[in-house]
């Protein structure tokens, strides 16, 4: 038996695989099956009202999963599937309410992953698939990461080597009147505005618009997430050097400067936002274990193509050095 065809073995009869994706790893589990996504949670320690994503082998199966499916979804999905880009539909009645956290909408999408793809095609179903680590810390972009975060709590961990993308999809909702983007990811607002013909709204801007919060809850979209252990702090390039103290770690976009405070230990991180992005997890993961007393990020630019780095930095500054709940 290979290891897709164990896979599949283990996902049919409940228990639960952690395969790659292009954006992250996945720790999955049969969709349909309740007690098979109850033991996503308990081995993330991630609360039960906390919406999973699906993934599934194509598009044919969108039928199965949600109802009232708008053009706009099969528009984006024939344009950007297998690919980061998750869709916010209203659910089949069939789907379990724990996949959706009791909501009356399912995230679904198509990896872009030769490992995760032929699993999907051999179970021939969907897979509920939240990043592959302990609720709210930094999502693994690596099999080793996997296995330092969740050990013997997945039977199985197929390795596709580092994830190509590095962060997580994007999250558009297509569930109401206006299409709104939930979570920034590697695909932006141009993007989808040039397969749908309209703008896509950002999470704040729908807020504003209708008076509050309104939109479905979703992976990733907490204040505290993708956090180290160690206290990060996001500073601006012209004040870095001057708050720099020894025992510090640095991920800068700068170069390292000549002189530094003792034990400084200095990253240069890439200079585009997606090579920037593709690294990132891996780099928080290697200073949060370096033993230093804060991580000091330069922050990047505020531009659009950095969207899904900033999101990211944000929610890792809100949760870091907060220990685990469970």
């Amino acid at each position: 038996m290979n290891d897709i065809q164990q896979a599949v073995a283990l996902l049919r009869r409940g228990d639960l695989v952690a395969l790659p994706t292009e954006t992250v790893y996945g720790l999955g589990a049969d969709a349909m099956n309740p007690d098979a996504c109850a033991k996503i949670f308990a081995a993330k320690g991630r609360p039960s009202d906390h919406p999973l994503i699906v993934h599934l082998p194509d598009a044919e199966q969108l039928p199965q999963w949600a109802r009232a499916i708008p053009k706009e979804a099969i528009a984006l999905a024939r344009a950007f599937w297998p690919g980061p880009l998750t869709l916010i539909l209203k659910k089949h009645e069939d789907v379990p309410d724990l996949v959706t956290g009791g909501q009356d909408t399912v995230g679904l999408r198509v990896p872009n992953h030769p490992v995760a793809l032929e699993l999907l095609r051999a179970f021939n179903g969907g897979i509920a698939a939240p990043s592959a680590n302990r609720f709210g810390r930094i999502s693994p972009t690596t099999a080793a990461h996997v296995r330092e975060e969740l050990g013997d709590r997945v039977p199985l961990i197929l390795d596709g080597g580092p994830c190509q993308v590095g962060l997580e999809s994007t999250i558009l909702d297509l569930s109401r009147d206006v299409p709104v983007i939930l979570r920034p990811g590697a695909i932006g607002v141009d993007d989808i505005a040039r397969v749908i013909g309209r703008r896509p709204r950002l999470r704040g801007e729908d807020e504003a618009e209708r008076g509050g919060s309104v939109a479905p809850r979703v992976s990733g979209a907490l204040a505290a997430h993708y956090a180290p252990r160690t206290p990060l702090e996001l500073v601006a390039g012209a004040d870095l050097l001057a708050a720099l103290q020894p025992g510090d770690a640095v991920l800068a976009r700068m170069a390292r400067p000549g002189s530094l405070p003792d034990g400084v230990r200095w990253v240069v991180a890439a200079p585009d936002a997606a090579a920037y992005g593709h690294d990132l997890y891996a780099a928080l993961r290697d200073l949060d274990t370096a033993g230093c007393r804060r991580i000091l990020v330069e922050a990047p630019p505020a531009s659009p193509e950095w969207s899904a780095v900033i999101d990211r930095l944000g929610r890792a500054a809100v949760g870091s050095g907060e220990d685990d709940e469970t």
